[in-house]
């Protein structure tokens, strides 16, 4: 390992704990600490969306896929950006008028519970629980991706690996909450496009050109240049339901609630879809084109999820090469900081002040928060202590579980007014059961995507049990009519 690698690789990672130490000193009250306050501008709010929303899965997950399966890999980036502007453009600004208008709720629980006026905290706690439930698994994969980091950069055992990428990332989540994690997302996510921009040119000025490229791809493994290439319809239409986990990824969702103004939301979208669409085709293209790089020079790559760690170290500057892996780290860092402060601000104020201490001050629950941030990084650690583990199979399924339990719900929230409290309780119950039970079957229908069949069962049975029973209550309906007029 070269002296400028590490150096670099350090002022990156003392740079992130600096600002959360800033924000340590600028956090009074809860709110400041899980939404900032509702401060933010449309840049930071943007790319603290976008750097959260792909995590490691962008520099590892997605360019292995691209690096193993070649262009029919791109359908997953096709569902993707389609979700992520139509959760832009339809979800976000009607979620921060409505969350701001119902007492201010400044967690998805809390939104939740005072749309459909539940007094008995019974969708508060099941919400919290299916949070609870899949962010451990997606905060695993942000550790899974950590240790293969440092395991590749610094020679490093898996297990010392894990627990050095671990330290660092829960350090200023820990100590600066939401300012500090979207502030180090914003600078991570412009770390993370150029990176995936500067790195494929790069590679295919290095191979010899782009006709030199695909000519080597073309004669080792034609099928790679197949957008159908071993994909059935099935395979096809489950690349494209990733799309649908947008409307219900709980760290997505409170970015569009921390804006500062409502009117600024269509600026924050061009940002932010520019950046998401920059970001994965460099993405695509890594994997792509690394693929031929690999071949062209006889390297045996054994985990196809390292091909951006090999060409970073391969073909760049020590000095740039430290900076180049520092965005990997910065990919990790900024969806692990976004669900370890989620899931720290269910516990804190959705079950602790909610319902276990009310009258709990402002300093005893930014302490809850930071001292919770603690305990759900040490489960996750648990789970990603297996080096076996796959960041694309872990980020999958909490994607799913997320998209199936919450998106219906989110979307039917916003535009109709008739949902009612037994409607959403069902559709999260259906939702969540309907991705786990459908994982474990295998063969057929069952090959697609669980998100699909989750999202669509969890729309039909919040539709279906807001028949039953009691409407909702006038006034219920009248607060929805008073936030239409405010969009």
């Amino acid at each position: 390992m070269q002296t400028p690698v590490i150096i670099s690789f350090l002022i990156y990672m003392l740079g992130m704990i600096a600002i959360g130490l800033y924000f340590y000193f600028k956090t009074d009250n809860l709110s400041d600490y899980v939404l900032g306050g509702r401060g933010l501008g449309p840049g930071v709010t943007a790319l603290s969306a976008g750097a959260s929303d792909m995590s490691g899965w962008l520099l590892l997950g997605l360019p292995g896929m691209m690096y193993s399966d070649g262009l029919v890999a791109s359908w997953i980036a096709i569902g993707l950006i389609i979700g992520a502007f139509i959760n832009w453009h339809y979800i976000a600004k009607p979620l921060r008028v409505y969350t701001h208008f119902l007492n201010d709720s400044i967690t998805i629980p809390d939104y939740f519970s005072n749309r459909f006026e539940d007094d008995k905290n019974i969708i508060r706690v099941i919400t919290a629980v299916v949070i609870l439930l899949f962010y451990t698994l997606y905060t695993s994969s942000g550790l899974v991706g950590g240790a293969k980091l440092f395991e590749a950069t610094f020679n490093l055992d898996y297990s010392t690996a894990l627990i050095v990428g671990s330290f660092i990332i829960v350090s200023y989540t820990f100590l600066g909450g939401y300012n500090a994690v979207s502030w180090t997302d914003f600078i991570q996510g412009i770390l993370m496009m150029l990176a995936l921009v500067i790195t494929p040119i790069v590679v295919i000025y290095e191979i010899g050109g782009w006709s030199e490229s695909i000519r080597i791809i073309e004669q080792t493994d034609i099928t790679k240049l197949d957008f159908l290439s071993g994909s059935s319809i099935i395979g096809v239409i489950s690349l494209l339901t990733w799309g649908l986990g947008y409307f219900g990824q709980p760290h997505i969702l409170v970015r569009f609630m921390s804006i500062a103004n409502k009117d600024e939301m269509n600026r924050a979208k061009t940002i932010g879809m520019t950046w998401m669409t920059l970001s994965i085709l460099g993405s695509l293209s890594v994997g792509f084109f690394g693929y031929a790089y690999v071949i062209a020079n006889g390297i045996d790559l054994q985990d196809s999820e390292k091909i951006f760690i090999t060409l970073s170290q391969l073909l760049f500057n020590p000095w740039i090469a430290g900076f180049l892996l520092a965005a990997i780290l910065a990919a990790i860092m900024s969806t692990i900081d976004s669900q370890l402060l989620v899931s720290s601000s269910v516990l804190t104020r959705d079950i602790y002040h909610a319902i276990l201490h009310k009258r709990a001050t402002n300093r005893e629950l930014v302490w809850v928060g930071r001292s919770t941030v603690i305990i759900i990084a040490l489960i996750a650690w648990y789970i990603s202590t297996d080096s076996n583990s796959s960041v694309l199979k872990l980020v999958s399924y909490a994607w799913a579980g997320f998209g199936a339990a919450f998106g219906p719900l989110i979307i039917l929230s916003l535009y109709n007014k008739n949902i009612t409290k037994i409607g959403a309780i069902a559709g999260m119950i259906v939702g969540s059961i309907t991705v786990i039970v459908y994982k474990q079957l295998e063969g057929g229908i069952f090959d697609i995507y669980e998100l699909l069949p989750g999202f669509i069962f969890a729309w039909l049975a919040i539709i279906i049990f807001s028949k039953v029973g009691d409407a909702s209550s006038l006034k219920c309906r009248e607060t929805f009519s008073k936030v239409q007029t405010k969009l």
